[in-house]
């Protein structure tokens, strides 16, 4: 097993704190942000999460290409991190600043800020992952970066879920009976602080960090060949489907919660932070639940897939996760205890596949490799924050859609119709992505045992032409 110091796992780790931030701060937070504090129609927010993602979801392909061609002293990957570092914090920052505007004008600022996010977040998010690919060439080494990947991920967006609420608070000027002063500037002073750590630890990230892994051959493929070999690419297509359906899961459930906590549990305060008059609710005690049962299902996952197998061990965690799921609908709003605990235990299957997810998929840069002689690990790892983005899309489209289908209003007393729907996006249809997924899964073919021998011929071939070439 090749060696990486620790400092550098922890820098590789970082990356994903800073995306995660801001991905659950979006996942979460905005719609709500857009519907109950800026104004918008939920509908329209709806079309216009599918409208700018699916756009940004296709450009992932693109930033995956450019990155397979980059040549510079820093690696090919790395040198995106840098330059992108600060747009990221800046455009998130835009994202909660929509001004006091009529609808119409509110609404166009949003689709072209959020467009900017989006295509930001590709430009760096892209290459993070595909580093993956290129610190080492070990199986074993990749599985425990991504597990560190995660940690570091669902730790960011503990601190996220932790924080919001009292910063927006305190930057938002509460009042002694509890109102908001301004809660939208609450919000934007609230993305300032964040972006400032996110851009502070994607520097950290390009400087702690080494690309070691070099394709066989250094020459130039064309854009319709590299395409071609991912289109022919059959355990990408079925990763891929595993990966959309779990990010639907998985961005129903985050953004329909604190709609559920706001209007059928009716949340009440947790606790409060008296030195800064502000107080953490139930619904940022259950998101954090869920991130800390996601890093255990992550601590877990490594060993059981060594035992079991990585594909076994992701399709029991989402049958899993679909079954609890549809049992969170059964839950009565006064029974904060079991909401807790089923919170817990659904995150724990949740949390252990994506390390499995980011392992496998440079598993198949790999196998791509092997079979063409081409290596196009950001085009394959492309293909990951596009799975993200489509699950992510079509989640989020749905949560908006179907919001209004069900007769949600903001800021009133929800109808039962409503309620009942808002229940139902935390349950029913959630369960339906994770189900779809392990569908997806139990189709996948590359073993442990194929892997080895594909990893074996590849450091063969990579010590000859190193041999050649001396």
């Amino acid at each position: 097993m090749e060696n990486i110091k620790l400092k550098e796992k922890i820098g590789y780790g970082l990356g994903d704190a800073a995306s995660s931030m801001f991905w659950k701060l979006f996942g979460v937070y905005l719609l709500f942000y857009y519907t109950d504090v800026v104004g918008l129609p939920a509908a329209a927010i709806g079309t216009m999460f599918l409208i700018t993602r699916i756009w940004d979801t296709f450009l992932d392909p693109i930033v995956g290409l450019m990155a397979d061609r980059t040549d510079t002293r820093w690696g090919k990957f790395r040198p995106y991190i840098l330059w992108m570092a600060v747009p990221f914090g800046l455009c998130g920052i835009l994202t909660f600043s929509v001004p006091e505007l009529n609808q119409t004008q509110g609404l166009i600022y949003a689709y072209v800020t959020y467009t900017l996010m989006m295509m930001v977040y590709s430009f760096i998010n892209v290459p993070y992952a595909s580093l993956l690919g290129v610190i080492s060439a070990d199986p074993k080494v990749r599985t425990e970066l991504s597990s560190y990947r995660m940690v570091f991920a669902f730790a960011g967006s503990i601190l996220v879920l932790f924080l919001i609420e009292p910063l927006v608070a305190f930057f938002g000027k509460i009042k002694g009976d509890g109102i908001l002063v301004d809660q939208a500037l609450g919000w934007q002073m609230a993305l300032v602080f964040f972006a400032a750590i996110a851009t502070f630890f994607f520097l950290c990230t390009f400087a702690w960090t080494k690309e070691r892994i070099r394709p066989m051959k250094e020459e130039s493929n064309r854009f319709k060949d590299d395409l071609m070999d991912l289109v022919c690419n059959k355990p990408w297509w079925i990763l891929l489907g595993a990966g959309v359906a779990a990010l639907v899961f998985n961005s129903m459930r985050d953004g329909s919660t604190i709609f559920y906590f706001k209007y059928y549990v009716k949340d009440v305060e947790a606790f409060k932070f008296g030195f800064i008059d502000a107080s953490v609710s139930l619904t940022s005690i259950y998101l954090v639940l869920g991130q800390a049962a996601n890093i255990i299902g992550i601590l877990f996952v490594t060993p059981v897939a060594n035992k079991i197998g990585r594909k076994k061990t992701y399709f029991v965690a989402m049958v899993l996760a679909s079954i609890f799921s549809v049992v969170f609908y059964f839950i009565d709003a006064n029974n904060i205890l079991l909401v807790m605990a089923l919170q817990v235990l659904i995150s724990i299957c949740a949390g252990s596949i994506f390390p499995l997810l980011w392992a496998m998929y440079a598993d198949i840069a790999d196998f791509s490799e092997w079979k063409t002689g081409r290596r196009a690990t950001g085009l394959i790892f492309s293909s990951s924050s596009m799975s993200q983005k489509l699950g992510w899309t079509i989640g989020g489209a749905l949560t908006g859609w179907l919001l209004a289908y069900f007769g949600f209003k903001s800021n009133v007393q929800q109808t039962e119709m409503a309620q009942n729907g808002i229940r139902m996006m935390m349950s029913f249809f959630p369960a339906i992505g994770a189900l779809l997924s392990a569908v997806f899964i139990s189709l996948y073919s590359l073993s442990e045992v194929k892997l080895e021998g594909i990893t074996r011929e590849l450091n063969e071939k990579r010590n000859q032409i190193i041999k050649d070439a001396q």
